[in-house]
């Protein structure tokens, strides 16, 4: 097999300042390994739809390419807009790590990201991240516990990965293609049968500047990682709606027996309670598949095929390819 490149790709949102940081560490990084590459291509998705003017010098770069969407995506559709708008210059042997450009991806982990890819010759196989260590507040820390939580509640897995991933351009050719993406980058790997092998990695600290994921970005984020999971989240609710009806089912017969059986009366308020917490969980149950599957079919369609825009900025590098 040809040595393969190297693409890493990262979102920013005004984060030019910590992605000089980590191009620099990735660099040195990727030089102290025993990693066998052709060379490095960074590719920066400016997710300020290409507002931000520090992004402006890095365009002088020889080997950094700066994509601008055509309005701000978030930063899991930005790295999927990057992936495909590059697409057509990967090789299917070439590497494609994606990362967040502010340093809480560890560049130290790349190798040891790189590394499974490169021990074979599959090129299907997918390396992700696994969170063992986060950096976080106790609030956050209790949020992101009571989602996991819920999460596993809805779909039956758990998602420890962020957006650090490592796989082939045969991968980011072929399977980034699939509408699942559009939804969310993260857990759609999860989501899909997938070859994939996981890497232990800490969560680092942000290189510079702050943070601008609000809580209710977080809330969005959230619902995101659902998206991809939408068939078992209604294959779910639809284990839940025949249980409460076998339940009600047998209920409703136990009550006949004991009015026609026995001399025992029942409390009429305990049985039109009974019915109305049946009618309101089906009800609520119900309007939340049927919103969470309007919800995620809107936002599928509302990003799909941004990168075939007609101002050609699909694939199209903001500076001359060398």
């Amino acid at each position: 097999m040809p040595t393969p490149h190297l693409w890493v790709v990262c979102p920013s949102y005004d984060d030019v300042a910590s992605f000089t940081i980590l191009r620099e560490r990735i660099q040195e990084a990727v030089a102290s390994s025993p990693l066998q590459l052709a060379g490095i291509e960074f590719v920066l998705v400016d997710d300020t739809g290409g507002v931000d003017p520090n992004a402006t010098a890095l365009r002088e770069l020889d080997d950094v390419t700066v994509l601008d969407p055509p309005f701000n995506l978030g930063h899991q559709r930005a790295i999927v807009f990057g992936v495909r708008s590059i697409s057509a210059r990967l090789r299917e042997e070439d590497v494609v790590v994606t990362l967040d450009a502010d340093g809480q991806d560890k560049p130290e982990d790349l190798p040891r990201l790189v590394a499974p890819l490169l021990a074979g010759g599959d090129l299907r196989k997918i390396v992700l991240a696994r969170r063992s260590k986060r950096q976080e507040s106790l609030l956050f820390a209790v949020l992101y516990r009571l989602f996991r939580i819920f999460f596993r509640a809805l779909t039956g897995t758990v998602v420890r990965t962020g957006n650090f991933a490592a796989y082939r351009g045969w991968t980011a050719r072929h399977v980034l293609r699939h509408p699942y993406f559009d939804l969310c980058y993260s857990s759609t790997f999860l989501s899909l049968n997938l070859e994939l092998e996981y890497v232990s990695c800490d969560r680092g600290e942000r290189y510079a500047g702050r943070s601008r994921m609000s809580y209710g970005r977080l809330i969005m984020h959230g619902l995101s990682m659902l998206m991809p999971f939408t068939d078992r989240i209604a294959l779910r609710a639809l284990i839940v709606f025949a249980g409460t009806m076998a339940a009600s089912f047998a209920l409703a017969v136990g009550v006949a027996c004991v009015k026609l059986f026995t001399n025992r009366g029942i409390p009429g308020w305990a049985t039109s309670t009974l019915l109305l917490l049946i009618v309101v969980s089906f009800v609520a149950l119900g309007n939340f598949v049927v919103l969470f599957a309007v919800f995620s079919q809107s936002r599928g369609m509302s990003l799909a095929d941004v990168e075939e825009g007609e101002h050609g900025w699909a694939g199209t590098p903001s500076r001359p390819s060398a």
